[in-house]
């Protein structure tokens, strides 16, 4: 009977809730996607008629800020009215939601909004701002009549998790403050609720302290080294001249983080240590090690060796100066947590210093690892006294970690918050692989010079924090996730943005949305109205999601091409005649099959209109393209594809090994060729310590047993650790051999050199075509 029962509900629920998914698809979009939205009929529309019911003063101001938006753009200013129900838009509080939830019904008549605390009617006003026209977000009248309507729909929802986070990182980049407080803007329309501020690091201090003014007088300002990306910049000289930069003042700050919590944003204040502290080291060098003898200045990048300088543990001084710090900060902050880094601490410095190693011993601490745990244990307690929860990164799990402390995790996929966790710690999910928004948002070819590899929207939206193998008690000590905007490569403003969005919606779609609601398709509809949104406000945002990742493989000799974008709602159209590809251009629908050279040009469209940038494609062909590279190594395929790799190392076409000490790969010209020339793509990133071999040998066979050589190329020093970002072919004359086997070996270049910017680091090699002619 009880099985019957269940099976009759079952069925009776079932089809209400494929019709809600439905409409909501088919209609209403909005993002974050909410728990559930039902569609209703018609519209409601605002006017200088319409009047904002509230029940008291917290909700009347976070009302009056919406008002705003009509009184700036919509030339018209709603009524407010505080203590009564009586009104067409009224907010009503039910104690049985839970904090941050809110029920949302709107009619053709009314707007009536639910909520247990003044951060539910909040965001139930966040969901209202984005149902409006976008011209809502417009600093001054719009004009004309504009339809300042929103759809009839009916809203519940609440937030996965409580923290909502974003990294913004103002010391690698000084971030206006008129900046700043637009990206705040943009957060809250998605949601988010913590601001995480990196004020300081070896690129810059940014906040005013009073007690030690040199910080902002001397470490908030670099040399320019602008010219050249982050990574390859060298240190300043004594003496130079240190124009860029900036800082923010006491009451910038102040006027921040009350703008913040008008939008229900907490601001969470990071001061770095003991690492990533050469902006203070350069204003009070008297903190660092006394075995550093070297000019300590604001690194404008890596730092290379200067990098590990770090506030020595050894000197009761250091803490005085910290706690300073502290005790100011904790007066411009209401939040109540603080970050105090704890992240990649050179040691080296330490184990040479008397300082260091006397606290070592007083203290019985094992090694230099141990006295970072002191360090920061020291620090922390000292936050704690000051009722602050204390952060840290995930490093502090290399030691004894603080009582109480919060773990963020961020390394590869921040498997080491585990390690807290497994001790009773709360955590933070940030990690590096899928939540640094630094990393490229799309394909390559297009986008402007950052590190390492791609993490796309749709990378972003795909990220599960919780695994199926954690314990059922980790679930509970995770307190959210956060993206990390750091700006190494940013020089302007508008860099912060195109990096910034439209990843931080698919960050906020999974820190509120719950797994079963999101879907892609629905997110991408109402990430596009989101967009207009910030579009409206002046915000650049990367159209990356519409361009085109190639990937050219072979079969047999004959090369595939298969072109694919993360937006399924496009679609894509090619021309082979070298004439610009138009939505009349030939539909792609499966992979090219090209047998010869060509050149592909292709690009997105969406209702006969381009929306990404054109993809020029050029496959080259010579006797060794599309033969096979022999081995299980999938990286070295792209040796014979046809394609040349930018000057993105990280572009999908270069070939590359864990070890570059020695390299070596044999193709299969698949029969005996007269070969006159071998020619092999190398490319130059200084900045990334990736260089051409100390020497390339080159060897023939008949059948793949033995090999003679055909001839060796040999680069001295100089010749392989050229500053720049650049492709260069080596070539090699074999002088007509015959042979079907071609290896190929090379040695590698060594460790950088002292006078490199990353002295002493194995440096790599890279390839990409070989060529054979």
């Amino acid at each position: 009977m009880k099985h019957t029962l269940s099976i009759i509900i079952a069925l009776l629920f079932t089809p209400i809730l494929t019709v809600q998914a439905d409409n909501l698809t088919r209609n209403i979009s909005i993002v974050p996607t909410p728990v559930q939205i039902v569609p209703g009929e018609g519209n409601y529309r605002f006017s200088d008629k319409t009047v904002f019911a509230v029940e008291n003063a917290g909700q009347a101001e976070i009302a009056r800020n919406f008002i705003a938006f009509f009184t700036r753009s919509a030339g018209f200013t709603p009524l407010l009215k505080e203590g009564t129900s009586d009104g067409d838009v009224c907010f009503v509080t039910d104690r049985n939601l839970k904090s941050e939830a809110y029920q949302l019904d709107i009619t053709p008549n009314r707007i009536v909004m639910k909520a247990s605390d003044v951060k539910g009617f909040f965001y139930a006003l966040q969901t209202v701002r984005l149902l409006l026209p976008p011209s809502i977000e417009n600093a001054r009248n719009v004009g004309g009549n504009p339809d300042w309507s929103v759809p009839s729909v009916r809203i519940s929802d609440e937030p996965r998790f409580g923290y909502r986070g974003l990294l913004l990182d103002a010391a690698r980049f000084f971030i206006p403050k008129e900046n700043v407080l637009r990206i705040i803007d943009c957060m809250a329309m998605l949601k988010l609720n913590t601001l995480h501020f990196h004020l300081c690091d070896d690129n810059g201090w940014r906040l005013e302290i009073k007690k030690h003014p040199r910080l902002t007088e001397t470490g908030a300002w670099r040399v320019d080294r602008t010219d050249v990306p982050f990574h390859s910049r060298r240190n300043p000289e004594p003496g130079e001249s240190t124009p860029l930069g900036g800082f923010y003042t006491q009451e910038d700050m102040k006027e921040m983080v009350a703008y913040a919590a008008e939008r229900q944003i907490e601001v969470i204040p990071e001061i770095e240590m003991p690492a990533h502290s050469n902006a203070a080291l350069a204003s009070y060098p008297e903190l660092a090690c006394p075995v550093v003898k070297n000019f300590i200045g604001v690194l404008p990048g890596l730092g290379g060796a200067n990098a590990g300088i770090t506030y020595c543990a050894g000197n009761d001084s250091v803490f005085t100066f910290l706690q300073d710090v502290i005790d100011e900060v904790v007066e411009l902050f209401p939040s109540r947590y603080i970050h105090l880094g704890g992240d990649e601490a050179n040691k080296r410095n330490w184990k040479k210093c008397p300082l260091c190693q006397a606290r070592m011993k007083k203290e019985h601490l094992a090694d230099e690892e141990d006295l970072q745990g002191y360090f920061m244990k020291r620090m922390c307690e000292y936050a704690q006294s000051k009722g602050k929860e204390v952060i840290g990164w995930d490093e502090l799990t290399n030691a004894a970690i603080p009582e109480g402390t919060i773990i963020l995790g961020w390394q590869g996929m921040a498997t080491a918050a585990l390690k807290a966790a497994e001790l009773g710690h709360r955590f933070i999910m940030t990690p590096a692989r899928v939540m640094y928004l630094i990393r490229y948002q799309g394909p390559q070819w297009f986008e402007p010079v950052t590190y390492f590899g791609n993490i796309t929207l749709k990378n972003v939206f795909d990220y599960e924090p919780i695994q199926e193998d954690w314990k059922p008690e980790y679930k509970s000590l995770l307190m959210g996730v956060q993206g990390c905007m750091w700006t190494e490569f940013c020089n302007k403003p508008e860099d912060v943005d195109y990096l910034l969005f439209p990843r931080l919606a698919a960050v906020a779609e999974g820190a509120w949305a719950k797994p079963e609601v999101k879907d892609w398709n629905r997110f991408l509809k109402g990430l596009d109205g989101y967009n207009r949104h910030i579009a409206a406000k002046g915000v650049r945002y990367s159209r990356s999601m519409y361009n085109i990742q190639h990937t050219v493989t072979s079969e047999n000799g004959v090369l595939q091409v298969e072109l694919e974008c993360i937006r399924p709602d496009v679609e894509i159209h090619y021309t082979l005649d070298t004439s610009e590809p138009s939505a009349k251009s030939p539909h792609y629908t499966k992979k090219l099959i090209v047998d010869g050279a060509q050149t592909i040009k292709c690009a997105t469209f969406e209702g006969g209109k381009q929306m990404g940038k054109t993809l020029i494609l050029p496959l080259v062909r010579n006797k060794a393209t599309g033969k096979p590279v022999l081995g299980d190594n999938k990286n070295e395929k792209v040796l014979t594809n046809g394609v040349r790799g930018s000057l993105k190392q990280t572009d999908f076409e270069w070939a590359s090994w864990e070890k570059s000490d020695r390299v070596t790969f044999t193709v299969d010209l698949q029969k005996k060729e007269i070969l006159n020339t071998f020619t092999l793509g190398c490319i130059t990133n200084y900045g990334m310590a990736i260089h051409k071999p100390a020497s390339i040998k080159v060897e023939v066979s008949d059948d793949n047993r033995k090999f003679r050589t055909a001839g060796t190329l040999s680069f001295t020093p100089e010749e392989i650790f050229r500053e720049g970002n650049f492709v260069e072919d080596v070539s090699l004359k074999m002088g007509g051999i015959q042979g079907r086997y071609i290896r190929v070996t090379a040695q590698g270049p060594g460790v950088c050199p002292d006078s490199h910017v990353r002295p002493g680091q194995e440096s790599r090699v890279m390839f990409d075509e070989m060529i054979i002619e």
